[in-house]
């Protein structure tokens, strides 16, 4: 099979009909391969499921052997949410090519995502023309709030997880983006993990793994 993005795809131990989709999108500077470790962690768990974990389709600026979503060597707001915007449309695309492959729609897709794949994942889930089942988010904010005001069109459950210590996107952002969810009337539920970094350890890893059981009828 192949795609518009270079995909890592780990496979549901059991045999049968795969009828969940969770797709992982990486940090800044990672790739699918990193990420698809959580896909490794959860697949015992969550039943009937594939996970997809794309690369993303730009070389990142400062570590030539990851990828980004946008390029983050600059500060310039506009810039860095109209290059969002471009890597939305993309994986917009990407998504319609993986439901239509393992025809399984949106309404069974989980998209998730870490750091700068986090924000990526609230972008493309909310202004969704059709709705995704959630919206899991490890360590990420909204791009730009005032933007994203204008153009949701979805409101799927959002699960996010922020480490108290991190120094890389500020724990605030966590509750930003909380607030700004509660204001559109989106369920979402939040987590501030003591002790942590940015990085996602194993509690976040427990709790997504109770989230997506539920709301992907893993039961």
């Amino acid at each position: 099979m192949s795609f518009s993005l270079n995909t890592t795809i780990i496979e549901p131990e059991e045999n049968g009909k795969i009828e969940n989709i969770l797709v992982l999108l990486h940090g800044y500077g990672g790739d699918g391969k990193d990420i698809s470790s959580l896909a490794l962690n959860m697949r015992r768990h969550v039943k009937k499921t594939v996970f997809l974990c794309p690369d993303a389709n730009q070389n990142c600026s400062i570590n030539l052997s990851g990828f980004q979503w946008f390029d983050l060597s600059t500060d310039d707001k506009d810039y860095i949410l109209n290059e969002s915007i471009k890597s939305e449309i993309l994986i917009k695309k990407y998504i319609s090519e993986i439901s239509l492959h393992y025809r399984v729609p949106l309404t069974k897709i989980c998209l998730s995502g870490f750091s700068q794949g986090c924000m990526m994942s609230l972008s493309v889930g909310l202004t969704s023309e059709e709705k995704f089942n959630s919206i899991v988010g490890y360590s990420g904010k909204i791009l730009d709030p005032e933007n994203l005001s204008k153009r949701i069109s979805s409101k799927p459950k959002v699960l996010l997880f922020h480490g108290e210590l991190d120094t890389i996107v500020h724990p605030s952002n966590l509750l930003a983006a909380k607030d700004f969810l509660q204001r559109k009337k989106i369920e979402v539920e939040t987590n501030l993990l003591q002790n942590c970094e940015h990085s996602i350890p194993a509690e976040a890893i427990s709790s997504t793994i109770r989230f997506l059981k539920k709301n992907l009828n893993n039961l």
